[in-house]
């Protein structure tokens, strides 16, 4: 069975860009699970939030994550999907987890709607609270770690499958 590669991150860390020029380099399909909740639930995830509080942005997350039966996708997940460790566990069991690493400085730039984003993040966390809780988190689960903020999306793509050829070709 042909490996997923999953992707993991903080918001604008560049998954879904990144997700798109991998799956196309591959020839896999390409999932993004923000776009994904969104079509199935009717609404935006800031909506999800704003209603129902980021714990059930976090659980409809989860569901839609361990529901996955997938072969040859790049998966752009949600920031959050690290919090589930059954969900990882189960992306994991077929597929490669990339961590897509970005400085905080840098994300802080790329990111200018962080309260209207729907991010699965506590009332009033800062992004840099934010950004200090899941870092451990993104490095516990990750398979291996691109460094992208410095690196043009085609540059950490290139890194990126570089690297990923060993696993892919050794099915692990």
């Amino acid at each position: 069975m042909a490996k997923n590669i999953i992707l993991v991150g903080m918001p604008g860390s560049g998954k879904s860009t990144l997700g798109v020029l991998l799956a196309k380099a591959l020839s896999y399909r390409f999932l993004d699970t923000d776009a994904l909740i969104e079509q199935r639930q009717g609404r935006t995830l800031q909506d999800i939030v704003d209603r129902e509080g980021y714990l059930a942005l976090r659980k409809i997350e989860e569901e839609l994550l361990l529901s996955l039966r997938l072969e040859r996708h790049v998966v752009a997940t949600g920031g959050s999907a690290v919090y589930s460790p059954r969900a990882m566990a189960h992306l994991k069991e077929n597929g490669i987890i990339v961590f897509l690493h970005v400085e905080l400085e840098s994300l802080k730039k790329r990111i200018h709607n962080f309260g209207q984003r729907g991010i699965a993040k506590r009332p009033g966390q800062t992004f840099e609270a934010l950004f200090r809780e899941r870092l451990p988190l993104y490095h516990k689960v990750a398979d291996l770690t691109c460094d992208n903020t410095r690196l043009s999306p085609e540059e950490a793509c290139g890194d990126i499958i570089g690297r990923l050829s060993p696993l892919l070709a050794s099915g692990g």
